[in-house]
């Protein structure tokens, strides 16, 4: 069975370097089994892919695109805490913001983009509880910001 790394290489997926922090927090924080990483917004080489808000500016696809990226972010930071992906015993929990507009209604999906992108990686042990959460606007002006929680072996 390949490793989490090489699946992200399967998928013709290359992990980023952590992204920096955009004020005061860490990327990730450790406590016993727990790593939790920061929110990840869609940066790719530094700057974000697109903003707005879906229902507005962006189509739900668009928006489930840009969940995927802030997951494979997400992994970029787990990576840099623990060393090797194999480590990671179980994704726990995802949560994922929406910026949306008042009548848009299909977070769940868009965040499918996050949890399906974990899956893949993962295998069963990326299958994780969740909440899809639309929101008003994020920083930067970002469509998704995605947070993961989890556990090493």
């Amino acid at each position: 069975m390949s490793t989490p790394e090489e699946r992200i290489g399967e998928l013709g997926l290359e992990l980023p370097e952590v992204v920096a922090p955009l004020a005061s927090y860490l990327p990730t924080a450790r406590t016993g089994s727990l790593v939790y990483t920061a929110g990840q917004v869609p940066i790719v080489k530094g700057e974000l892919t697109l903003t707005g808000k879906v229902g507005v500016d962006v189509t739900a696809e668009q928006a489930t695109e840009q969940a995927r990226i802030c997951a494979l972010n997400a992994i970029a930071a787990l990576k840099a805490e623990v060393g090797e992906l194999s480590r990671i015993a179980r994704i726990v929990k995802v949560v994922g913001f929406v910026a949306s507009s008042p009548d848009f209604h299909g977070q769940p999906q868009v965040i499918n983009g996050a949890s399906d992108l974990l899956g893949e990686v993962f295998g069963d042990a990326g299958r994780h509880a969740r909440s899809a959460v639309g929101v008003a606007v994020l920083p930067r002006d970002a469509v998704v910001e995605v947070e993961v929680i989890a556990e090493v072996a």
